[in-house]
């Protein structure tokens, strides 16, 4: 085993740097669930303005965002869509049935790597019918769209998309767990790729390397309900501004994704160069098309690399613990591996 573990498994494996623990030693507290933590509450009001939506509420999950946004969306026995592998629908353990009661259907990706056709989301909608038929009610869309390769819905399509929700009487939920990421591969603001969603989770705990946390953001009516699921689902929390403030620091970090996205592009590109199949990265997502992924993922960690199997390929994605020189030893420790 290679002394020097460079970890690809995901963004999720960032510790937290100096000026971030101090932030959460220092933070102003208070009880949350009591009163609002005053350091959450400003936390929820930044990541609200960013978006373009009047509020917003920390969880502390992505999953359990996802989760309260399709329990508000849906009536039990929903049919809601999403892009196929989706996290919504193979990562979050089918609580999108068990607790939000909602009849999954995957789309195709024929719109591009992540994202289906407008045409296609009015297909399956379809024109009605009698009152024994399936209710669709919801589009779950996600940007960047993990299993795709970090693939990115430019505003030109994520629009397109949402005026066929809109036509066809679809609330849409965007889960943006690495909305930072495609805004910053695009060069545009957060709230030119939420317009038009009732309800947006963005994750804080990924590219931008807080400890934990996303946020869900929406109408302020909307957030109020999103409290309160949060309480039943058990994610209501105390001092939450200890966690807050290290939110409020990543979210500052956020020009620095594009060293990610740069360092995701020098990876793919030095293992094509070692024969092996990888597309041309969007963001800091790179997968990698070989015979059997299980296999090489394991050779992989016996020379000291991180890596994980996500939709029958090898996926790595960088980070912010994760340099320069960092991926060019991992080419070199590649280089003896087959694929």
């Amino acid at each position: 085993m290679t002394s020097t573990y460079i970890d690809l498994r995901s963004d999720t494996v960032t510790t937290p740097d100096s000026e971030m623990r101090k932030a959460m030693a220092d933070a102003e507290v208070g009880d949350d669930v009591l009163d609002h933590d005053p350091t959450m509450a400003a936390l929820e009001e930044e990541v609200a303005n960013l978006l373009g939506f009047p509020a917003a509420l920390w969880v502390p999950s992505g999953s359990m965002g996802n989760l309260i946004a399709l329990m508000m969306h849906l009536r039990r026995g929903d049919q809601f869509l999403a892009p196929e592998h989706s996290h919504v629908l193979g990562s979050e353990l089918g609580t999108a049935a068990w607790l939000a009661q909602g009849m999954p259907m995957a789309l195709p990706h024929d719109g591009g790597p992540g994202r289906p056709t407008p045409d296609t989301v009015r297909r399956a909608v379809g024109s009605g019918g009698p009152y024994y038929t399936l209710n669709t009610t919801l589009l779950c869309l996600e940007n960047s769209h993990n299993f795709a390769g970090g693939a990115v819905m430019t505003t030109v399509q994520w629009t397109a998309l949402v005026e066929a929700a809109r036509s066809s009487g679809l609330l849409i939920h965007l889960d943006g767990a690495r909305l930072w990421n495609a805004a910053a591969a695009l060069h545009v603001s957060l709230d030119e790729l939420t317009l038009g969603a009732d309800t947006v989770q963005v994750c804080l705990s990924k590219g931008l390397g807080a400890p934990v946390g996303s946020v869900l953001a929406a109408s302020t009516e909307r957030i109020a309900e999103a409290r309160r699921i949060r309480k039943m689902l058990g994610g209501g929390i105390r001092q939450g501004g200890v966690l807050a403030a290290a939110g409020i620091i990543a979210l500052a970090s956020r020009h620095r994704l594009v060293d990610d996205h740069t360092n995701a592009q020098l990876l793919a590109r030095g293992l094509r160069e070692r024969g092996w199949n990888t597309t041309e990265p969007e963001t800091n997502i790179v997968l990698a098309d070989v015979t059997d992924p299980s296999v090489v993922v394991s050779h992989l960690a016996t020379v000291g690399v991180g890596a994980v199997t996500v939709a029958g390929k090898v996926r790595f994605v960088t980070h912010r613990d994760v340099s320069t020189d960092d991926i060019e030893s991992v080419l070199d420790r590649v280089s003896a591996i087959s694929t």
